[in-house]
């Protein structure tokens, strides 16, 4: 079995518990997530399975978009709605909507956030939560992020209440954390706030209207269609630049040879995909480290031995 599964990710699993259910489903071990979700927010995650599994980090660097719920007039520990209060303070004005629009526009770009205590980041080699969960505070390191794009999804032209809650879309780099951006916006409006829901919508070139979820599955196996729904690996690196190769250079890229750099790429810095004209992927390179003019194998996705 090998492919990509776009999974439904429900409420109150973390991501490595939708690893060892689908485990079950599916009856193989070889299966991978593509990027922590916390437990109350659902949405897109894809799964990798078999040999997919070797290009899980290039779904997981991929741009991401979320649609996400902001209530101003409380914080919490957590930065999201399963966290205690920490400060309250009644909106005690009324925000229009060109207001809200000028602070999310200024929030996108590279931005600066710091990693909220909950959270996955290690620091010292322990992860944030479990100094969190013996109420230590440590010292987190401050990240770059990009916001390529956010937008009010609410029509209201105005928002009051002791309380008040929109709704955004936001399109988003790895390791940008929601629940900080919705604190962000809180600071910006001059009150305390948090993420009070928050759906994925898209990872790298998977939608919503992708998923599948575990009941799906479930029928799919019991049906032996379960080769229907899987996606080719190639999918998942679909938006990385391509470079086409012939059938005699492809016997040398299963081999992981050095290709030279063509003068397309001479500006590319990131990952680069070997593909053959009927569309296999058949190596991811990049630029080599010690030798300009050379493209080095990261890795050999598929050869002859396999």
């Amino acid at each position: 079995m090998e492919g990509i599964l776009p999974l439904f990710k429900p409420a109150g699993l973390t991501s490595h518990d939708c690893v060892f259910k689908l485990r079950k489903i599916l009856k193989t071990k070889k299966v991978g997530h593509t990027g922590t979700l916390d437990p109350d927010v659902t949405g897109v995650l894809p799964i990798c399975i078999g040999k997919a599994t070797k290009v899980a980090e290039y779904i997981t660097d991929a741009g991401k978009a979320y649609v996400g719920e902001v209530t101003i007039g409380f914080s919490t520990t957590t930065e999201d709605a399963s966290g205690e209060v920490v400060e309250s303070q009644n909106v005690d004005r009324i925000f229009t909507r060109e207001e809200i629009i000028k602070v999310l526009e200024s929030l996108t770009g590279e931005i600066e956030q710091t990693p909220p205590m909950y959270s996955a980041v290690k620091v010292g080699g322990v992860r944030l939560y479990e100094y969190a969960r013996k109420g230590i505070e440590v010292e987190r390191p401050t990240r770059k992020v990009t916001i390529y794009s956010i937008e009010l999804l609410d029509d209201k032209e105005e928002f009051q209440g002791e309380t008040i809650s929109f709704r955004f879309r936001v399109g988003c780099s790895k390791g940008t954390y929601i629940r900080t951006l919705a604190v962000m916006i809180g600071e910006l409006l001059g009150y305390p706030a948090h993420m009070s829901n928050l759906q994925r919508v898209q990872s790298a070139a998977f939608t919503l209207e992708d998923c599948l979820t575990f009941e799906e599955i479930e029928e799919h196996m019991e049906a032996g269609t379960i080769s229907s729904v899987l996606r080719p690996l190639e999918t998942a690196l679909s938006h990385l630049p391509k470079l086409l190769i012939n059938d005699k250079v492809a016997e040398k890229v299963k081999n992981g040879a050095q290709l030279p750099v063509p003068d397309h790429f001479k500006n590319c810095d990131g990952p680069i995909i070997a593909e053959t004209n009927e569309g296999l992927v058949l190596a991811i390179y990049a630029k080599h480290p010690n030798k300009p003019g050379l493209l080095k194998p990261v890795k050999v996705l598929r050869n002859d031995q396999e």
